[in-house]
C-alpha cells in the first residue's frame, strides 16, 4: 500500500509535517492509497491549508532546576523555561519528551508549546534553600530558551535576573539571536566569571539550515550573535552538533568562521535518533535527500554498532567505529589548528549569595 505523499509546501517553515504517533499510544494510524484518488485529495487539501500556527499554553511548574544523572553530559543542574521548541529542528533528541504530555513529538513539539510562567519565582525559592549547593546551571540543553516565543513571554529574562541577583554561575546553549537582548545582564556576570554562552551552528549552508532548523536564526545571524557577545566581553563557544554524515559536511568551515567571530571553545556530538526521532528523520531524508538517504543511514548505523541508535552512555554522544573516529579526528585537528579549547569555560561558584533572594522573599 502506498503511503501518504506529503507535499513540500505542507512543511514550509516547520521541521516535521505530521503528527508522529508517540510511543505510549496504543494504536497508530496511517493513511493509504485505496485506488480511488483519496491520497491526491489529502495532498491537495494539505497544499492549500494555512500553515500550522504556534500555540502556547502555560503551566505552574513545581521545580525549576532539573538534576542530571547521565555521566556523559558534563553538568549536573539544568533549567528549561519551555516545553517544546518552535525552532523545529528535525534531528532534535528532545522531541520524545512531548510524548509524556500525550502530544506528538512531531508537529506538536514545534507548534504546541508550554511556558513555565512561574519558573523564575520557583528558581528564586530553590536558590534560597539552605540545601542548595551552587554549581553550574546549564540552560537550553533540552529546548531553546531563546526560541521565538521568548520575545513575548520573557521567561529567560526573569531567570537571568534571579541568577544575576544571586551571582549564580550559568552557561547557555542556543540557536537564537534573542540572547543579545540580555547582554546587559550577561556581560556583568561574565566579568565576574559567572556566565558563558555557546551558540549552535550546524552548518553555514543557509539552504540546508532552512530545512534542517526552519525557525532558528540563519547561520550568518548566529555568527553575528557570536561576535556581538564576544565584543561585549562574554566568553563564547560554538557547538557544531549534531554531525550528520553526508549532510552537514562543512564542520571545518563552521569552526573557522566561529573563531573569526570570537568563539574560543567548541564541542560536537553526532546525530542521535532516540524513540520517535528515528522515523521522523528517515522521512525527512527521503523527502529532501532521496538520492543519499540509504547512504546516510548506513553510516549512522555504522556509528551505532549496526543499529539506528544506541543509548549506551559510553558512546551515544560521539558514536563508535571508523566513521565516528573520522569525525573526531576532523574536529580535533581543526580545533588544534585554530586554537579552540574543547573544555567548558570555568565558572566561579564562590560568589553565590543566597541571602539576596532570601531578602527579596522577606519583602514580599
Amino acid at each position: 500500500m502506498k503511503s501518504v505523499h506529503i507535499p513540500i509546501q505542507a512543511i514550509k517553515g516547520r521541521g516535521v509535517s505530521h503528527q508522529q504517533p508517540h510511543r505510549f499510544e496504543r494504536d497508530a494510524r496511517e493513511s493509504f492509497d485505496d485506488g480511488w484518488g483519496a491520497l491526491d485529495e489529502v495532498a491537495h487539501a494539505q497544499d492549500e491549508a494555512p500553515p500550522p500556527f504556534t500555540e502556547v499554553t502555560w503551566e505552574d511548574c513545581k521545580s525549576a532546576i532539573t538534576r542530571n544523572e547521565s555521566p556523559d553530559v558534563g553538568f549536573n543542574l539544568g533549567l528549561n523555561p519551555y516545553r517544546g521548541c518552535e525552532h523545529g529542528c528535525v534531528y532534535c533528541y528532545a522531541r520524545p519528551t512531548h510524548s509524556y504530555l500525550n502530544l506528538s513529538p512531531g508537529l506538536d513539539f514545534e507548534t504546541k508549546l508550554i511556558a513555565k510562567r512561574n519558573v523564575a519565582e520557583v528558581l528564586r525559592r530553590e536558590l534560597a534553600s539552605p540545601r542548595h549547593v551552587p554549581e553550574l546551571i546549564a540552560i537550553g540543553t533540552v529546548t531553546d530558551a531563546y526560541q521565538p516565543v521568548e520575545r513575548e513571554w520573557r521567561l529567560m529574562r526573569d531567570v537571568l535576573q534571579v541568577l544575576s541577583d544571586t551571582r549564580h554561575p550559568l552557561a547557555i546553549v542556543t540557536k537564537g539571536s534573542g540572547v543579545e537582548r540580555d547582554i546587559d545582564l550577561l556581560a556583568p556576570m561574565a566579568a565576574q566569571g559567572l556566565a558563558a554562552v555557546y551558540v549552535t551552528i550546524t552548518t553555514l549552508d543557509a539552504k540546508l539550515a532552512r530545512i534542517l532548523e526552519p525557525r532558528a536564526a540563519a547561520p550568518h545571524r548566529r555568527l553575528r550573535t557570536l561576535r556581538t557577545l564576544a565584543e561585549a566581553g562574554i566568553p563564547v563557544g560554538v557547538s557544531v552538533a549534531p554531525q550528520i554524515p553526508f549532510i552537514n559536511d562543512d564542520m571545518e568551515q563552521v569552526l573557522e568562521a566561529s573563531w573569526e567571530a570570537g568563539a574560543r571553545r567548541a564541542f560536537y556530538t553526532v546525530l542521535r535518533l532516540p524513540w520517535e526521532v528515528n522515523p521522523m528523520f528517515r522521512q525527512w531524508l527521503e523527502l529532501h535527500y532521496p538520492d543519499r538517504a540509504a547512504r546516510v543511514m548506513a553510516r549512522v548505523q555504522e556509528m551505532r554498532g549496526g543499529k539506528d541508535y544506541d543509548a549506551d552512555f559510553s558512546q551515544r554522544m560521539r558514536g563508535r567505529g571508523i566513521w565516528a573516529d573520522l569525525i573526531r579526528q576532523r574536529f580535533d585537528k581543526a580545533c588544534q589548528r585554530l586554537g579552540f579549547n574543547q573544555e567548558r569555560e570555568p565558572l566561579d561558584t564562590s560568589q553565590f549569595r543566597p541571602q539576596a533572594v532570601r531578602a527579596q522573599q522577606e519583602l514580599f
